[in-house]
């Protein structure tokens, strides 16, 4: 039981680093990362659909990237997408390939995006924390229905705050790596 409560919590918090991660790739350094695209939404015949569902996304260089639609008539529809994306990008369009340079960070919008960096990490520190919370919850449930006795109580919740205490930690190491990412010129 305690072990199930432990596998519980703990695919809770890889949730939490998982969508840490995808807040992380949203995040642009100035260099080109074809995650940077992953949230913006194309209008395919009617239906919001993930741009890499409509095209490949490459990189050209480290400044560049190249957006090839599987579509021809949808060169327009992608490029309006990632204008109109909160992303700050201004498509070039040659053709039937459309080129994302990407622009120069200044010093201020670096410092405004390690804000926005720890506040994500912020929220998954909080995320891991309320998974440790639930299973110490459902312990204290299984002591009150006499399931299990108190010093099976204390060893798991000793389990659970060891795991924890390894989530916080790749959280911290995955912000400070993405805060020398962001302050790298």
């Amino acid at each position: 039981m305690i072990n199930d409560i432990k596998a519980e919590a703990e695919k809770k918090m890889t949730k939490s680093l998982e969508a840490l991660h995808s807040a992380f790739n949203k995040i642009r350094t100035g260099r080109a990362h074809p995650a940077i695209l992953d949230s913006v939404m194309v209008n395919y015949y009617g239906q919001e659909t993930p741009l890499k569902q409509v095209a490949s996304v490459n990189v050209e260089d480290n400044r560049t990237l190249t957006v090839s639609p599987w579509e021809k008539n949808l060169v327009p529809t992608i490029e309006k997408a990632i204008m109109t994306s909160d992303l700050g990008l201004n498509p070039a369009t040659t053709g039937d390939l459309i080129r994302v340079p990407m622009p120069m960070l200044t010093e201020e919008t670096r410092k405004e995006m390690v804000k926005q960096a720890k506040a994500d990490a912020e929220h998954g520190r909080v995320s891991v924390r309320n998974a440790r919370r639930d299973a110490n919850n459902m312990l204290k449930d299984l002591l009150k229905e006499k399931e299990i006795n108190e010093d099976d109580q204390r060893r798991g919740e000793d389990e659970i705050q060891k795991l924890t205490d390894k989530y916080i930690a790749e959280v911290e190491k995955m912000l400070k790596s993405k805060e020398e990412d962001l302050m790298a010129v």
